[in-house]
């Protein structure tokens, strides 16, 4: 049975079994062309695996990305992609991040939680990035008014 979604479509019981259980995933954000992508199956250093990532155009592209960034370690069953529509600073607010990120600790420890850091202030960076760009009228971005000249 499906949990009732949120005003913006989000079924949060969904997204919370999700982090909880499955090997691999990956986050597509509103605000920012990269994925979080989380493996949690420990390296044979006992740590796994979260970073922002560049987006891919299939399932074999971001396979392809998995093996070569954990090179040695098997390819999982599957991968479950997730859209969150809000910033990953909601993601926080939400729960859901401390759910990836006590997660990451009980599989890796103090390593996992400086990644889990790292990953999070990666993302707040490039959404603020991506916030300036859009009110300067960036790359990707047209400005719809600007000050007449003085």
């Amino acid at each position: 049975m499906a949990g009732r979604p949120d005003g913006d479509g989000i079924d949060m019981d969904a997204v919370r079994r999700v982090v909880a259980n499955a090997e691999v995933f990956v986050i597509r954000f509103s605000m920012i062309e990269q994925r979080l992508l989380v493996d949690s199956r420990p390296d044979p250093d006992g740590r796994p695996y979260i970073r922002l990532v560049p987006p891919v155009t299939s399932a074999e592209e971001r396979y392809r990305f998995l093996q070569k960034e954990r090179p040695g370690m098997p390819l999982p069953e599957q991968i479950t992609v997730f859209h969150w529509p809000r910033s990953i600073r909601a993601l926080r607010e939400s729960g859901v991040w401390e759910d990836i990120e006590r997660r990451m600790i009980g599989i890796g420890g103090e390593p996992a939680a400086d990644a889990v850091g790292l990953a999070y202030r990666e993302g707040q960076r490039l959404e603020r990035a991506d916030v300036a760009a859009m009110i300067r009228g960036g790359e990707g971005y047209q400005t719809l008014w600007e000050r007449p000249p003085s």
